[in-house]
């Protein structure tokens, strides 16, 4: 554990923001670094490799011994943006550690998978009894834009028996916990125009219709007065049995004293497997340049997380037709769509799961509980598509006070110890050694 401590401090020290094209030096660097770990550990078979307009992704190969089955193990190392870096309790790309927890941007999302990958590896001193392929992403932060682009050049070297995917969250600290159905993710900016000019307030308030009070309008029509969303057509499943108490939601969400939860049902069904819309943003006039005028036009983002089992692209359509369809006062809605990515719904019956459920059990003490996620992975879909006979797990090292693309990220340095060891004791389960 400590070079593994080590090796993600150096991560983390990588400002590896893909969503910023000025940092496009520092993705690479974060490459090559993830590059010259995987060497160090002792792969006979490292690439740096990406496909045109896409970020750098690592592959790493252990040829599988005679008989024996290939393990995926995936992660990426690019990180979010941070925010105001004022507003972080330590600097965010120093790994520090304080109260158990070691904070930085990616401690936990994702080089902290990383980490585990390396130290399962370490515990072989390179030499796993299985096959084994390390893919290190770029650019999920971003989507995945060039995913599929990735696969048809790459896929091949990527087939495997197991995929395993760290890049989740427990269901809480010292739970060992497999993720089972990811909600899928759509967007979309809608404009509404009202007027062919700006005008006085004064002189025509009262009769001419501003563009943003009919853009606040129309959002207003994608919700019920409870906070469900009104998108007629939109799919929803069933969530695990799994009780999310009020005090727990509150101190984890941060929900201010007296603010109603949004829906009805049990929590963790409104937050994995029903849809949710979002304002994400507002272009309008800022309020200090703002004068007495009514706008001829605004606009909005509007973010849709798609229940698993649904279709992003049906439900994007749906999306866009309501807000079609509602446009206040007869306001001239125009809607751009924006990006997909499918929801999951992960099988968990399968031998490898079966036995990955057994080892982390054993590693974290506790039995293994399958949870969804409200967020999305969208490349899982991706890659169930592409190795339709590979059994799939997603695991975690994150947990709910994570703060993944938040303030003081952090990993939960009990729980990365304890998946180090779990990923470790699944390549010796699958190896036949144990």
């Amino acid at each position: 554990m400590p070079s593994v401590l080590d090796d993600l401090t150096r991560l983390v020290a990588i400002e590896s923001i893909s969503a910023l094209p000025d940092h496009a030096d520092r993705v690479d660097a974060s490459a090559a670094e993830v590059a010259r770990l995987f060497t160090e550990v002792g792969c006979p078979d490292v690439e740096v490799v990406r496909v045109p307009g896409g970020r750098p992704a690592v592959i790493a190969r252990f040829p599988a011994p005679e008989g024996k089955p290939t393990v995926c193990l995936y992660a990426h190392h690019d990180v979010q943006p941070t925010g105001d870096p004022e507003a972080w309790s330590s600097p965010p790309f120093v790994a520090t550690e304080r109260d158990g927890r070691l904070f930085g941007r990616g401690t936990s999302d994702d080089k902290g998978g990383i980490a585990v990958h390396l130290a399962a590896l370490r515990a072989f001193d390179g030499k796993p009894p299985v096959g084994v392929t390390v893919f290190v992403e770029g650019e999920e932060e971003v989507g995945s834009p060039a995913l599929g682009a990735f696969l048809d050049t790459y896929g091949e070297r990527l087939a495997a028996d197991l995929l395993v995917i760290c890049d989740s969250a427990n269901w809480e600290v010292g739970t060992p916990s497999f993720t089972t159905t990811l909600r899928g993710l759509a967007d979309c900016v809608v404009e509404v125009a009202t007027l062919d000019h700006a005008l006085h307030s004064g002189s025509f308030g009262g009769v001419a219709p501003d563009a943003l009070t009919a853009l606040c309008r129309l959002l207003a029509t994608l919700h019920d007065d409870q906070g469900t969303v009104a998108v007629e057509g939109l799919g929803r499943r069933p969530a695990a049995p799994l009780e999310y108490p009020a005090d727990r939601l509150a101190a984890e969400s941060g929900i201010l004293d007296g603010v109603d939860q949004l829906g009805d049902g049990p929590v963790v069904e409104r937050m994995w497997t029903r849809p949710a819309i979002s304002v994400l943003a507002v272009d309008a006039t800022p309020v200090a340049q703002a004068s007495n005028t009514l706008a001829a036009t605004a606009r909005a983002k509007v973010s849709l997380r798609v229940a698993p089992g649904d279709d992003a692209e049906t439900a994007l359509d749906r999306l866009v037709a309501h807000l079609e369809s509602h446009a206040p006062w007869g306001a001239r809605v125009t809607v751009t769509r924006g990006d997909t990515g499918q929801p999951s719904v992960v099988p968990t019956d399968g031998p490898y799961v079966s036995a990955a459920s057994e080892v982390f059990a054993e590693a974290f003490g506790t039995p293994t509980v399958e949870i969804g996620q409200g967020g999305s992975i969208p490349m899982v879909a991706e890659l169930q598509r592409r190795f339709p006979d590979a059994e799939i797990l997603i695991t975690a090292v994150g947990d709910p006070d994570t703060r993944a693309h938040g303030i003081d990220e952090s990993v939960h340095l009990g729980d990365l110890h304890r998946a180090c060891t779990a990923e470790a004791l699944l390549l010796e389960r699958l190896g036949g050694e144990r």
